[in-house]
């Protein structure tokens, strides 16, 4: 059974992955100026993939327990789905922001709580209830004020168009990143990071949009280390106990955190139509953050790898010798009928 402090934390690491992706806009767009679009999408998931790297060869030098499981082969066309939509997603943003405000653009960046919860309950038929159906409606029509440039007229901006591909394309890749959510989330962040960050810089070069100047490359790989690594690190630790759709809702901290970097160190105007974006996402996002769920269920019999501990009311197997804490092995999961308040996890996947 999940417990409180593991929702609550699961919520807490959501909303820490949204306030470092915050401030990527802001920042991105600063360093626009200096290094071309494409590269600087590579440049972002490079430094997640190398930070996060780094990170897990220092835990293996200090000799730190490894308690979660490791990717195995049937995971892998999530992974090649995962890697080819990271390598689309930011590539459109980054082409996004050279046409818009990095304000707008973070605000926009809301949309792919809209995406990730469609696909979710289209493709991967997880749960959504009225409250997270609102939600959706309303972050997806403060995603269109920000979108249209002239009411009267409907002429959209192009800059906004990019951004909400970026938000489409990350909306199918949170659920694909949502499969892979009970393996090894170090493992996963170096994974994507490297293999998109790579990809997105052999098509800058095809583009001819390589540029080589040390100090913005380093800043570039720092910010994507704490905006990317550090965040989709959380993420998808907090999609392990809430899901795709829950998970995504509550990322939409995000571009408020974003916009105010973009007041303070670009001195962005603020317009009528982005106050009124702001308070429908605002009223959107606190539906979302209401929102519960339990009912009486059944667990199927499911034979599955991922860190556990036998404190949750879902892993009573046993063992031939005495295990305390978190641990990870291949384990079975005996059929069970029982009511309790749950997201759509995957050990919670069921229909409804």
């Amino acid at each position: 059974m999940q417990s409180n402090p593991t929702k609550y934390m699961a919520i807490g690491q959501a909303i820490l992955a949204a306030a470092l992706f915050g401030m990527s806009a802001p920042f991105s767009k600063l360093l626009l100026v200096k290094i071309p679009p494409l590269m600087l999408s590579a440049l972002l998931y490079l430094g997640a993939g190398l930070g996060m790297l780094l990170i897990d060869l220092g835990k293996r030098i200090l000799g730190v327990e490894r308690v979660e499981a490791k990717l195995a082969k049937k995971e892998l066309p999530f992974v090649i789905l995962m890697v080819v939509l990271d390598i689309i997603a930011p590539i459109f943003l980054m082409l996004g922001l050279t046409m818009t405000t990095s304000a707008s653009a973070s605000l926009l960046i809301n949309f792919e709580i809209v995406a990730t919860s469609i696909v979710a309950l289209v493709i991967f038929k997880e749960a959504i209830d009225r409250r997270l159906w609102l939600s959706i409606i309303l972050i997806t029509l403060s995603s269109i004020i920000l979108s249209v440039n002239d009411f009267t007229s409907l002429s959209f901006s192009m800059g906004s168009v990019f951004v909400l591909l970026a938000c489409i394309s990350w909306g199918f890749e949170n659920n694909c990143t949502r499969k892979l959510s009970l393996k090894d989330p170090l493992q996963v962040v170096i994974i994507k990071g490297l293999a998109s960050g790579f990809g997105a810089l052999v098509i800058a070069g095809f583009a001819s949009e390589l540029l080589w100047h040390l100090g913005y490359i380093l800043f570039s790989l720092l910010l994507g280390f704490f905006a990317y690594g550090l965040s989709i690190f959380f993420y998808v630790n907090a999609q392990r106990h809430l899901g795709a759709a829950r998970t995504s809702t509550y990322y939409a901290v995000a571009p408020f955190i974003g916009v105010g970097i973009s007041f303070i160190i670009l001195s962005e105007p603020i317009t009528l139509s982005f106050v009124a974006a702001s308070i429908i996402m605002i009223i959107g996002t606190y539906f979302a953050v209401i929102e519960g769920h339990g009912h009486d269920h059944e667990h199927p019999v499911i034979e599955h790898a991922h860190r556990h501990n036998h404190s949750d009311g879902h892993h009573g197997h046993f063992h031939e010798t005495i295990v305390h804490g978190d641990h990870a092995h291949l384990h079975i999961h005996e059929k069970m009928v029982h009511a309790h308040p749950h997201t759509p996890d995957l050990h919670h996947a069921h229909k409804h």
